[in-house]
């Protein structure tokens, strides 16, 4: 497919958010679509889809980092908790979430930006079946 030329075909949902999980292009699932860890260029090298729809996109990206990694560390806490209860040792707690706190949303932004691009077009962009996708 070239540049900029429209979809004919809709993938499934499923279909997509496994483009997401994977850091590819929810729409045609390319793998270019980086140039480096934490910079996503502006459209899909293969299909053209732009990615960055509206003034404050990305805030839903955000949001999937954030619920991510607090969840990450809310695992880890649960785990400490479950086998040093009641002598909780604040040491090795803190050895091992504070790598998840500063790691983590360095880690996870590539992931959350290609993930929330899925769920954007999975469940938010839905059309009826009379309507044609503007992109």
């Amino acid at each position: 497919m070239t540049p900029n030329a429209k979809s004919t075909t809709h993938s499934s949902r499923g279909a997509i958010l496994l483009r997401g999980f994977t850091r590819r292009c929810p729409r045609c699932g390319s793998g270019k679509i980086f140039r480096h860890w934490t910079s996503i260029v502006d459209d899909c090298p293969r299909c053209g889809l732009h990615f960055e729809r509206e003034s404050g996109y990305w805030a839903g990206a955000l949001a999937i980092n954030f619920v991510c990694v607090f969840g990450l560390m809310l695992v880890i806490m649960g785990l400490v908790l479950a086998f040093t209860l009641p002598d909780v040792n604040v040491a090795l707690t803190l050895g091992l979430m504070l790598p998840v706190a500063l790691l983590g949303p360095v880690v996870w932004y590539p992931f959350s930006k290609t993930i929330w691009m899925a769920i954007d077009r999975a469940y938010l962009q839905r059309m009826d079946r009379y309507e044609q996708p503007d992109e």
